[in-house]
């Protein structure tokens, strides 16, 4: 049963993830400005930062969520396991753009923070759905 409520938990938090990062991918591709109460966000998303190898890093934030949504759809440990792994990598990634937020860009912009705070809840609940075992794997009438 915990097993259950974990992975609903990571599909909700990826859903809101997926919300920030789409938002931010259509403003980019718009080409115009994210609402913002400060003008962080216009500055960050405008910075040689916000692409990699020519790819918004907003899309593959998106990409990144979209799988791990995808994850939450199958009953399989490793699916568990790949949608772990991918929580790790964006948190690790995330924490990457913090830095350059905090330290080359020296701005914040509030999506992006929204997005990393995401980022950082998402990866432990992640670990703890892989770790977690259904109710019916340990009766064993699965």
């Amino acid at each position: 049963m915990r097993e259950r409520y974990l992975r609903w938990a990571v599909a909700a938090l990826v859903l809101i993830g997926a919300g920030i990062a789409g938002y931010l991918t259509y403003t980019h591709f718009k080409g115009s400005p994210p609402v913002c109460p400060t003008s962080g966000c216009e500055i960050v998303q405008n910075s040689r930062w916000s692409k990699l190898f020519g790819v918004p890093v907003a899309l593959l934030g998106l990409l990144t969520y979209l799988s791990i949504f995808t994850t939450t759809l199958v009953r399989h440990p490793l699916a568990r396991q790949a949608g772990a792994m991918l929580a790790l990598v964006a948190l690790g990634f995330n924490a990457y753009l913090f830095y350059i937020q905090a330290h080359e860009i020296g701005h914040y912009c509030t999506w992006c923070v929204s997005n990393e705070i995401v980022s950082l809840v998402l990866a432990p609940l992640a670990i703890a759905w892989l770790l977690s075992t259904d109710e019916r794997q340990k009766n064993g009438s699965v």
